[in-house]
């Protein structure tokens, strides 16, 4: 169908876009694989659950490093289409630069928070060991 392939089964009914699959449905679109929607199974926590797990672990590491962040406002979000032309938007490509950017200073900042967890690498870091005399 799209690109030449086809999945097995497919008839003349068959429309491209039309899934009826967990996977392909709007809701659960840009999840990263599958792991979090089964695991409700074995863990009895939601994707808001899991979701809280994650910030907390971040949050704790990065005090421990001596970061702190100011904590996020809950106040809900208003989200409005664009009219085209519309002058007080930013050009998209300055809009995923800027994502861009955010998303590289948070993972530098974890990344100082991990190292400094863990502490510079000592002179024990040899793989071979030291032979006894």
């Amino acid at each position: 169908m799209l690109y030449g392939i086809e999945p097995l089964g497919t008839t003349s009914r068959t429309v491209p876009g039309c899934c009826k699959g967990r996977a392909h449905r709007r809701s659960t679109l840009g999840l990263a694989g599958r792991r979090v929607l089964v695991s409700r199974k074995w863990s009895g926590k939601t994707l808001a659950d899991h979701r809280a797990d994650r910030m907390a672990f971040v949050t704790q590491a990065l005090a421990a490093a001596g970061i702190e962040k100011p904590a996020q406002s809950t106040t809900p979000l208003i989200w409005r289409k664009l009219a085209p032309g519309d002058p007080n938007v930013p050009p998209r490509a300055q809009l995923l630069m800027q994502a861009i950017a955010q998303r590289l200073a948070w993972r530098a900042e974890y990344d100082r928070a991990m190292s400094a967890a863990t502490g510079p690498p000592g002179d024990d870091t040899s793989a071979i060991q030291p032979i006894a005399a």
